[in-house]
């Protein structure tokens, strides 16, 4: 079977709630030891997405990986009309206040996804905080509304449906979430088998609930609006990724038939720039764990 399990669900790990004190609790897993490495899912995943490849890097470094905010079991702020509380920034905030919650300072990061584009904004807010930045099958949100066209408008249609005012795609969504998940992960053409049984299970609880399908939307409202205002700060003050940075993506993805990823996030950095396509769809660590670990592998030894 494509992506064969390399280990147990999770080996060795242990599932905790982190409780910040103010209404923010984050489900996580976390194990292994060394240096701290924290990893963040994307959408409409949960932290399970991880499971094939998470157990061995928890043999060099200390694992943390959160349902990050508004996703699986993690907080849910209420939806506004500025959507904030969805903004990478305030997302890459609490994941800033759960790592220094668990007694950490300076981490390595792996975000694909949703959880790549709150990695990308919390190293350029926070970069004292960031040894390493790995970002899974994407381009900054700045650069795919800046550059749409029919093919970018047909293939990341749901940018646009989820960002529409409430409760439109909430109502929608909820009619069936378990169908709109099953959507999402075969409309990149993936097959299904790649899915681990446990880790859809999660996903679908998840989706069940109707305060996630409101925190998804307003993830992608926060994305085109908010999220733009705070790109165009950033570009304006030139600021840039200043960790090592590797880049990777899905060579049968649409970010690699798209863009030229690597020519793009050099403009987005001031430092090394790596990386390199996966024989893969867009879900990288499921479809292809192996490939993606290795190449992970190799770029965090470096630190």
């Amino acid at each position: 079977m494509p992506g064969a399990e390399m280990s147990g669900f999770f080996e060795g790990f242990s599932e905790t709630t982190a409780d910040l004190g103010d209404g923010r609790q984050f489900r996580l897993r976390s194990g292994g030891s060394g240096p701290p490495l924290v990893m963040l899912h994307g959408m409409p995943q949960t932290h399970c997405m991880w499971h094939r490849i998470a157990p061995a890097l928890a043999s060099r470094f200390t694992v943390i990986c959160p349902d990050i905010t508004g996703y699986g079991l993690s907080y849910k702020p209420a939806a506004s009309e500025d959507h904030e509380a969805y903004s990478k920034r305030r997302m890459a905030r609490d994941i800033v206040d759960l790592v220094a919650h668990l007694g950490i300072g300076r981490f390595a990061l792996v975000g694909h996804d949703r959880g790549a584009r709150v990695s990308h904004r919390l190293a350029l807010d926070h970069p004292e905080r960031i040894s390493r930045l790995a970002l899974l099958d994407i381009i900054p949100t700045i650069e795919h509304f800046e550059r749409t066209d029919m093919r970018f408008a047909m293939g990341y249609y749901h940018w646009f449906f989820l960002a529409q005012p409430a409760p439109l795609p909430e109502d929608l969504i909820n009619r069936d979430a378990g169908y709109w998940l099953l959507s999402q992960t075969a409309r990149h053409k993936t097959a299904k088998a790649v899915f681990d049984e446990a880790a859809m299970a999660d996903y679908r609880r998840a989706m069940a609930d109707p305060a996630t399908v409101t925190a998804i939307c307003e993830d992608y409202r926060a994305a085109a609006a908010i999220d733009l205002d705070h790109d165009r700060e950033s570009r304006a003050r030139r600021e840039r990724i200043t960790a090592p940075l590797q880049v990777l993506w899905g060579s049968r993805g649409l970010v690699g038939a798209l863009y030229d990823p690597l020519e793009i996030w050099r403009g987005y950095a001031s430092g090394q720039v790596e990386g390199q396509a996966i024989e893969s769809g867009h879900f990288l660590a499921e479809e292809a764990p192996e490939a993606t670990l290795a190449a992970l592998q190799e770029f965090l030894a470096d630190g």
